[in-house]
């Protein structure tokens, strides 16, 4: 079975800029990390991997720092990996990103089974994955919480929905967005990070693709365009309230009913 794994890497933190001019985040710093969503999903294919068999690869769309999480992938036990990246990429909204990623599976080779995780945690769209699968023309099942096996040329997954778990049989090639809860990732491994620290990463451009015309990805591409982003706001101020649980019970009460909390 051949397994790709498509990872992301976002802010470590919520301290991060923001361009002003095209009102997206700048990803060039070094508070930088896997996204979390995207562990588990390679914990998954890694696993799939050790019980039946087959490659595991991994693929990544961002500027060229990007590349520390296919490194990460490697120290955990992933086969190959590859970067997209290319300036005319960039700006993309889930759209432009996705036809992006989807053009770079096509470069990077066939797959019987293709992982996301469920969200990233600078988009929170949840959008990426099911995208993909539509530029690829291959089916997609959404919120899987436990993969049961393979069988026949089919994976055997379980997807939570709003109310119930569905259990469903999708036949190859498709792809899955995981959930948090569906395995503990495992910690990537000092002896491989050493063995690997210098294998080759396959890296695309816009000149590398199917499709090579530029208004098709990035700002280009994107049908959706941001007016306005910015960080999250902090507050550190903080105040001390002491005395009986009566006393700083009606002090809440009243600061509530000052700001029009409540009536």
């Amino acid at each position: 079975m051949n397994i790709l794994v498509c990872i992301k890497q976002v802010p470590g933190s919520n301290k991060v800029e923001v361009d002003p001019v095209t009102g997206v985040l700048k990803r060039n710093g070094a508070d930088a990390k896997m996204n979390p969503y995207d562990l588990y999903a390679l914990e998954t294919g890694l696993r799939l991997k050790e019980q039946y068999g087959g490659t595991l690869n991994v693929l990544t769309m961002g500027p060229p720092p990007a590349k520390k999480i296919l490194y990460e992938a490697f120290a955990m036990g992933a086969d190959k990996g590859a970067l997209i990246t290319d300036r005319k990429f960039g700006g993309a909204d889930v759209l432009s990103t996705s036809y992006t990623l989807s053009q770079g599976i096509k470069r990077f080779g066939n797959f019987d089974l293709i992982i996301c995780g469920l969200q990233t945690t600078d988009g929170d769209t949840a959008q990426v994955g099911p995208e993909v699968s539509e530029q690829l023309g291959i089916p997609c099942v959404c919120n899987v919480k436990q993969v049961e096996g393979v069988e026949d040329n089919a994976i055997v997954v379980n997807m939570e929905m709003s109310e119930d778990v569905e259990r469903l049989k999708v036949s190859f090639p498709c792809l899955l967005t995981v959930q948090k809860d569906i395995c503990e990732p495992r910690l990537p491994s000092y002896k491989k990070s050493k063995e690997t620290a210098t294998r080759e990463i396959e890296t695309y451009t816009l000149s590398d693709m199917e499709d090579t015309d530029e208004h098709h990805y990035g700002l280009n591409g994107s049908p959706t365009q941001v007016q306005r982003i910015f960080p999250p706001e902090s507050h550190k101020s903080r105040e001390t309230w002491e005395g009986t649980g009566e006393e700083q019970a009606g002090r809440i009460y009243s600061m509530l009913k000052s700001k029009k909390f409540i009536a």
